[in-house]
């Protein structure tokens, strides 16, 4: 007579039943943020000094970055207008850009492993680049993409990030958009 065995509370899964699920975290899967939020005038100022400049580089080249890759390949795209086989092999790239970065609505796994947004896109921007030299347009591709580090290092310098926050369920948030109630205020008594 086979006995049927339940599971109690600090019971361990066997290997054969257990399987690993990996925790799904927000930084895989690319979030495009609203274009007008991106290119809000009002958010830029003057950073206080060298470590808030290197604060906002970081946090807003992690917030918005769906969107620097967009201007990246933008920049890269239109320093090509005057070589047409490295237009087609670009665009060709770019169809890869798309389905493997800009399209997908879940993380990308392969062979059952799940890759991570920072290692696709180093992938794809290595697998770009060396596309467009083999063109021979490799001058004309480096001057591109340092035009575009410089663009973007610039922009996440200077873009304001008191109006994001770190939300540790769904990372960088919009503070409108946020679900958290605003911090409790404590009485203070003067002196």
């Amino acid at each position: 007579m086979p006995t049927k065995t339940t599971a109690t509370y600090g019971a361990i899964g066997s290997p054969s039943t257990a399987t690993y699920q990996p925790p799904q975290t927000s930084n895989l899967i690319p979030t495009p943020r609203s274009w007008g939020e991106f290119l809000d005038i009002s958010a830029l100022s003057r950073p206080l000094s060298y470590d808030d400049a290197m604060l906002r580089l970081r946090q807003n080249l992690t917030y918005f970055q769906f969107n620097y890759a967009s201007v990246m390949l933008l920049i890269v795209f239109l320093s090509l207008l005057w070589h047409p086989v490295s237009m087609i092999v670009f665009l060709i790239i770019l169809l890869a850009w798309f389905f493997l970065y800009f399209s997908r609505n879940g993380p990308l796994v392969i062979f059952d492993r799940t890759l991570d947004d920072r290692i696709v896109l180093c992938l794809l921007g290595l697998v770009s680049v060396i596309g467009l030299v083999s063109t021979h347009v490799g001058l004309n591709v480096l001057l591109s993409l340092i035009v575009g580090v410089v663009v973007a290092g610039l922009h996440a310098s200077f873009r304001v990030i008191e109006d994001l926050y770190v939300d540790e369920e769904s990372g960088l948030l919009s503070v409108v958009g946020g679900t958290q109630p605003p911090p409790a205020r404590t009485n203070y008594t003067r002196i």
